[in-house]
Order: structure tokens, then sequence, then C-alpha cells
């Protein structure tokens, strides 16, 4: 099938949060499937100095969006990974910093820039269908482009199917009524079309309603959020839909996360012999400025730091973690000024034991991740999540609250060590995380550990699994 993959982030070039590298390793493998995939998206300033060789189309792509007219120019290229990529430009939009928003702040013409984001998609389509080979499916990510299929439909592409996945039901695009016209969305789809929200238009929701196969990213987040909580006001709508909604758990490109092949690495080691983990513990001790003690446990925690991802609850038990265990501490990331705020001052209470690395690069992260004992990811819902995929590829235990995709990518170890996949904790609260982070801890020092470490580098977490899975959803479209 021809495939036409709609993104708003693609990973190395343009990451917020876990879509980045979703949107990076799942068209490549369902290329390796034999299907032909294109991803589109916004042509970012950060494309500028990516080093990709773009064509550019000689002839600019006008559309309408709703009544305003607007000119977009298309650039061809491909990624090393051979998926062909199409960057959409229309002046004044997206050349500018970050991709939502710049220092926490969402830009006030986002309705603007996504919905002509999501209508040139549309009609791109729409110029494939014209020319004999139309696109078998439009994959989106979330409410940046949601509307896609609402467009689609209405541009009459019956040879065209959509698929909406929604990696965050949290994040909805939610604009004032005012927004209609903005959005190119006429009255009828505040009244009978499905984008009415409280009064409000949710793209999000048009989306859900729209698209004529919905996936999630993992089993349990999308039971979660057909309920009232989980589904963030959504959750009926989701149950009205629920004959074709499913739930993907995400993988992990092992192309670039694989500590016997990972560039950032000191020391290279696989679930055979892991031994130079010790070498990358010491490495990262010393470029972190820890104390240098290879056999001491260390925890990692890397991430944004939001309310969601838990931070608040880890800067509170860490002072009585430290003084509890021997263990070293080393945090990555960045977010919510109030929540840099609460790891800076744990941090600074810690004695040398712990580390801040705010926007940590990418290699420091993956140098973490080889040094890491135990990972922390106390998220307080967790659609996915991918640190603790990569942790336990990398031969460190996941400490995970049991829920989303965290619960079902993480069995708890029992007493002896003899199953589980690492460390979890039913609720969300300081007191939860200090015991699973003090078993984890205690786990290391023990004799059973290497083995334990080597059963969670086994795993198959690759994208091979969950891309037949969506092999098959896209092709059960067209029975």
């Amino acid at each position: 099938m021809d495939i036409l993959f709609a993104t708003t982030e693609l990973a190395p070039f343009v990451k917020v949060g876990g879509l980045a590298d979703v949107a990076a390793a799942l068209p490549k493998a369902l290329r390796a499937l034999g299907h032909r995939v294109v991803i589109v998206i916004p042509r970012y300033a950060a494309f500028e100095s990516s080093g990709l060789l773009f064509a550019r189309r000689l002839s600019p792509m006008s559309f309408m969006l709703g009544e305003r007219s607007l000119e977009a120019t298309i650039y061809d290229g491909k990624l090393a990974s051979q998926v062909e990529i199409v960057l959409v430009d229309i002046p004044g939009l997206y050349d500018r910093a970050g991709i939502y928003g710049d220092r926490g702040e969402d830009y006030p013409d986002n309705a603007l820039r996504f919905a002509a984001f999501s209508r040139a998609v549309a009609e791109l389509a729409r110029v494939a269908d014209e020319g004999g080979a139309p696109y078998a499916v439009i994959h989106v990510n979330d409410w940046p482009t949601a509307l896609v299929p609402k467009f689609v439909r209405d541009l009459g592409l019956e040879k065209t199917k959509t698929m909406l996945t929604i990696h965050n039901a949290a994040h909805q695009g939610v604009f004032s009524k005012e927004s209609l016209p903005t959005l190119g969305l006429g009255w009828d789809a505040f009244t009978t079309d499905g984008v009415e929200f409280f009064g409000k238009c949710n793209v999000l929701k048009q989306g859900i309603l729209s698209a004529d196969v919905i996936t999630t990213v993992s089993p349990t987040y999308a039971r979660e959020i057909q309920t009232d909580e989980g589904g963030h006001g959504l959750g009926g709508v989701l149950r009205e839909r629920k004959d074709v909604l499913h739930g993907v758990l995400n993988g992990v490109d092992y192309s670039v996360w694989n500590p016997s092949i990972d560039p950032s690495l000191p020391a290279r080691y696989d679930a055979e012999d892991a031994s130079n983990k010790l070498r990358c513990k010491g490495a990262l001790q010393r470029e972190l400025g820890l104390p240098l003690e290879p056999h001491e446990p260390l925890v990692v925690s890397v991430g944004r730091l939001v309310q969601q991802k838990g931070t608040d609850l880890l800067a509170e038990v860490l002072p009585r973690f430290l003084r509890a265990t021997t263990a070293q501490v080393a945090i990555a990331g960045d977010g919510d000024e109030k929540m840099v705020k609460l790891v800076t001052e744990a941090v600074e209470k810690s004695h040398g034991r712990a580390v801040f690395v705010r926007s940590a690069p990418e290699a420091v992260v993956h140098r973490m991740f080889a040094a890491a004992d135990v990972v922390a990811v106390p998220s307080r819902h967790e659609p996915c999540g991918l640190v603790q995929l990569y942790a336990q590829r990398y031969g460190a235990a996941p400490v995970v609250h049991a829920v989303g995709g965290l619960k079902d990518s993480v069995v708890d170890c029992d007493s002896k060590l003899e199953t589980g996949t690492g460390f979890t904790f039913d609720v969300a609260s300081a007191h939860e995380l200090l015991g699973a982070l003090e078993r984890a801890v205690t786990a290391v020092m023990r004799p059973e550990w290497p083995k334990l470490r080597k059963r969670i580098m086994r795993l198959d977490r690759g994208w091979d699994g969950p891309a037949r899975r969506y092999d098959q959803l896209m092709k059960s479209l067209w029975k």
C-alpha cells in the first residue's frame, strides 16, 4: 500500500515527546513490510541545518482553508532509512522556534498553523488521487493532524482511508467557537459534525468522529481513554467508537537504541556480556561530577519535567531515598519552571550524590541509560512511554507506576527475582514510589541481579511486531 504518514514531530530533527521517535521508526518498519510510506511534516527551521537534501517542487500548491486562500511550497526528500519525506512550507507559519510554542507557551495562531497543515495533507492526497496513484491510507497523529480525516472526507477521496493515532488524549486542540473559520470549518461542523466541545471547538474530537480507524499507543491506554477521567472529557465519544479503537504498544528502534552498537557510549555491551555497563557507569559519573563509585546503584530519570510525569513525586522522595540507600541519582530533562525548581532544590540538598542535567543532549541521555541500574518512570498517567523500553534494552530495571503502556510493558519482579521485568507500584504517591525504588536498588546488590538484567535485555521490544499490527489494521480497512 501507499501510506501517507502525517506528523508534526520527527526524531532527531524536531522533537517534543515520544511522537517524534514513533514517526521516525514506524514508517521505516512499515517500509520493511513492503509498503511505500511518505512522511509529511511542516517545514520547520530545524530542517535547514539537518543536512538532508530536498527538491523544491516547481509549482506551489494552492488551496482553500474555509474562505482563506493559502499557498504552500512543497519539498521532497529521503531520510537515511530511505523513507520518503515531504515538507510543507506555508510562509509565516512554521519558520520559528519550537513546534507548538516557545518558552512553555502555546503560539496564539496554532489553530491556523495546524489546520493549514492538515488541509495541505488532504490536498496532497487529492493531487495523488487525481494523478491516478491514490494513497490507500493516511495515518495522522494527535490533534495537530486530526482535521485531515474530515478534510479527506469533504474532498470525496473514496480511495483513501484514514487512521488516527492518539499519543496523548490530554492534548486535544481546543479553541474558541470563533475559531471555526480559522480551522476551515463551517457552522455545520459545530452543530452536527462533531467539533463542538462544551461550547468550544475540539479538533481531536473531530478526528475521532471522522477517522476510519483509531489507534492509541498501548492496550491499557485504549481502555483508560474510554473513561471520563482517562479520556479528558472525550471518554463518551471514544466509547461510541470503541469498535474501531485499538491499542498497539509502541516499539523501540534498535538501530538507534541498542547498547551493542550505540556510538554515544564509551564502551558497548549486550545481553550476553554486560560487563561494560560498569565502564559506562564510571564514565558517566566522571562526566556528570558524581562520586566515582561504579559499584553503587545508579538511578536515572529522563523525560519532560511536568506533573503528568510525576516529577514532583520524584523530587519529594529524593532526600528520603538518598538517606535510606547508598545509591546515586541522575536526572535529565526540561519542562515546567515549577518542576525544574523542585528538582533543582532537591538535588542541591543531596550532598553531591544526585545531579540534574537540564536540556541534556541526546548522546548524554544514551549514556545515562547505559550507566543506569534503575530507571524511574513515576508518571501519573502514561499512554505508552518509551523510557521504560529503552531502559530494558540497556539493562536497567524500570520502576514504573502501573498505568497505560507502563503496565503493559513492565511486569513486577517477584521476591526471588525469578520472574518480572521491572518494579511497579499501584498508586501515584511519594510513599509508593519510594518503596518501589528501595526494592529495585536492593535487587541490584543481590547475586540474582545479573540474571534479571539479562532477562530484560533479551526482551523483544522492536518495531516489527507493532508494525505488523498496524499493517493488519490498515489492510482491514479494505476488506
